[in-house]
C-alpha cells in the first residue's frame, strides 16, 4: 500500500538537512482554486522564517487556531446543548489539516512518536538544529492544542502523492453513478441509491457507493465525499454524504445525536430536526391504520456463528438491546393482500424497520427472506396469476443494467421479489447554510436555520409493484 513506502520511508530515509528546497516543494497540496470558504482543506506549508534546519527535517502544519466544532455544530444543529466547546487534539488537528493523507498513516505516526510539537510560547531559534530539535516536544494523538501550536510531521508525507487513482469504470458507468445524484450543494451529496449495490466495501464486495462516490462524485473537491448514515444493501433510497471532512462530521453528529436523544415523545414532526420517511410494502396489514413502535433491539448469533440477527429483546436484563422507535401508518392497502407502509424511524438501528415490521406488526416486508422468510415459504399462494409478467414486460426487463444490479427486476410480478423499502423522504438541517452563517459570525443564532426537504422516486421494482397493486 502506498502509506505503507511513505511509513517506511519515514522511519528509514528521512532526507537530509541540507535540502531546504526539496522540503519546500509540496506534494501534499490541500488549498484548491474552487472551494467553499468553509471547507475543512488547508495550505500545508514551511514556514520561510524558520530554521533551515528544521525545515530539512519536519513538515510544518499551519498554527492552532480557533476553527468551528463540527460536534459541536451538529449537536446545535440537532437541538443538543453544545456545552463547552469541544477541545481540538493533536490528531484532529493534523486530520482537518491533511484530509489527503490517510487516516490509519497519521494514526501509526503518532503511534511510532513520529509528531512533534511546538508550543505557541516556544521562541524560533536562528542557533542550529539542536536548539531547534530541543524545543520540539512528542506530542500524542489525544493531547489537546493551544492557539498557535504548531505540529510537525516527518519531513518524508510530502512523498506521498493523492493521486487519483484510475476509475475502473467506463464511461456509462460513471455517467450511471452521477445520475443517481439528485441534491448537492458545498457541503453535501444526496445520491438516490438503487437496490442490490452495498454502501460500503467488505470481505466478497467488488464495488461499494463509497468507492464508486470518491470515483466519480468528487468533481473539483480534492476530498472525497464521506458516508454519514448506512442503507441495508438490498434496500433503496436517499444516501447522504458530506462533501467535507467538516460537514461530514456536523451530519454525523446530527444523525446520532438525534438517535440517542429520540423518545416516545419526539413525535412533533414540527420540532423533529431530522426526519426520514421510508416506503415499505408489506405482507398483510397492521391492526391499527397507524401508531409508533417502541422495542428495543439486540443481535443473536446463528448458524454456529456463522452469521447473525436482529431481533426483538423482551427481558433487557438478560440481553443487550438498544432501544428502537419507529412511526408507522398506511398509505394504502390491496385486495391482494399487501399494504402500503410509510415508516419513519426516531432511532437509527441495524434493520429496525425490517424487524419492527416483521415482529411487532406481524408484516414483514415484500422481499425480505432474512426476517420474513415463513411468509415468503407461502409466496406461491400469495402471487395470484393476474399478477404474473406480461410478455411486454419480460421483453422489456431482458435490459442489462449498470453494474449487474438487474434493476429491471423485482416487482411482485417476480416468483422472488425485491426487498421493498426505499428511503424516500428525508428532512434535514440545511448544513451548508449553518456553515457560512457561523463562519461569519461564530455566536449566530442558527434556531431559524431552513431546512432541506428531499425526496426520492421509487425504484423501478418498487414502482411496478405500485402500478400493479393501484391497477
Amino acid at each position: 500500500m502506498l502509506y505503507t513506502k511513505l511509513l517506511r520511508g519515514v522511519l528509514l530515509q528521512l532526507p537530509p538537512k541540507s535540502a531546504p528546497d526539496r522540503a519546500a516543494r509540496l506534494a501534499v497540496s490541500i488549498s484548491q482554486p474552487h472551494q467553499s470558504h468553509y471547507s475543512t482543506k488547508t495550505l500545508i506549508h514551511v514556514n520561510d522564517n524558520d530554521n533551515k534546519s528544521k525545515r530539512g527535517k519536519w513538515f510544518t502544519l499551519p498554527p492552532f487556531n480557533s476553527t468551528i466544532s463540527g460536534a459541536a455544530l451538529g449537536k446545535q444543529l440537532a437541538g443538543g446543548s453544545t456545552g463547552d466547546t469541544a477541545e481540538t487534539t493533536a490528531l484532529k488537528w493534523v486530520l482537518r489539516c491533511c484530509p489527503e493523507l490517510p487516516r490509519s498513516l497519521i494514526q501509526k505516526l503518532f503511534r511510532l512518536r513520529q509528531v512533534r510539537r511546538e508550543s505557541s510560547g516556544m521562541e524560533s531559534s536562528d542557533n542550529g538544529g539542536q536548539a531547534q530539535e530541543a524545543k520540539l516536544k512528542r506530542v500524542a494523538a489525544k493531547d489537546s492544542l493551544n492557539l498557535g501550536d504548531r505540529i510537525f510531521l516527518p519531513i518524508s508525507v510530502q512523498e506521498f502523492h493523492h493521486e487519483k487513482q484510475d476509475c475502473p469504470c467506463t464511461e456509462e458507468d460513471v455517467n450511471f453513478i452521477r445520475s443517481l445524484e439528485f441534491y448537492k450543494d458545498p457541503a453535501i451529496i444526496a445520491i438516490n441509491k438503487p437496490p442490490g449495490m452495498p454502501v460500503q466495501g467488505g470481505v466478497g464486495i467488488k464495488r461499494s457507493l463509497d468507492e464508486l462516490a470518491a470515483a466519480c462524485l468528487t468533481y473539483d473537491f480534492s476530498e472525497s465525499p464521506r458516508l454519514v448514515h448506512r442503507l441495508d444493501r438490498d434496500s433503496s433510497g436517499i444516501l447522504v454524504m458530506g462533501r467535507t471532512q467538516m460537514s461530514a462530521t456536523v451530519l454525523h453528529s446530527i444523525f446520532r445525536e438525534k438517535t440517542f436523544g429520540a423518545s416516545r415523545d419526539d413525535l412533533d414532526n414540527e420540532k423533529r430536526i431530522l426526519q426520514r420517511r421510508y416506503w415499505a410494502l408489506v405482507i398483510g396489514s397492521p391492526r391499527r391504520p397507524k401508531g409508533v413502535i417502541s422495542a428495543p433491539l439486540g443481535k443473536v448469533v446463528v448458524d454456529n456463528g456463522k452469521s447473525d440477527r436482529i431481533t426483538i429483546v423482551d427481558n433487557a436484563q438478560n440481553m443487550s438491546s438498544q432501544h428502537a422507535i419507529t412511526e408507522y401508518r398506511v398509505i394504502g392497502s390491496s385486495s391482494h393482500g399487501y399494504t402500503w407502509l410509510e415508516l419513519s424511524p426516531l432511532t437509527g438501528r441495524k434493520h429496525q424497520l425490517r424487524v419492527h415490521c416483521a415482529e411487532v406488526l406481524g408484516t414483514p416486508i415484500v422481499g425480505d427472506y432474512k426476517y420474513g422468510w415463513q411468509a415468503h415459504r407461502r409466496w406461491k399462494e400469495l402471487h395470484p396469476p393476474d399478477l404474473s409478467k406480461s410478455s411486454n414486460e419480460k421483453l422489456f426487463m431482458e435490459k442489462p443494467s449498470p453494474f449487474g444490479l438487474g434493476l429491471e427486476n423485482g416487482s411482485i410480478s417476480e416468483k422472488q421479489p425485491r426487498l421493498h423499502l426505499h428511503c424516500k423522504e428525508m428532512v434535514l438541517p440545511d448544513v451548508s447554510q449553518a456553515l457560512q452563517n457561523v463562519q461569519l459570525s461564530s455566536g449566530c443564532d442558527l434556531s431559524e436555520l431552513e431546512s432541506l426537504m428531499l425526496v426520492a422516486p421509487l425504484p423501478l421494482h418498487m414502482q411496478r409493484s405500485w402500478d400493479i397493486l393501484n391497477s
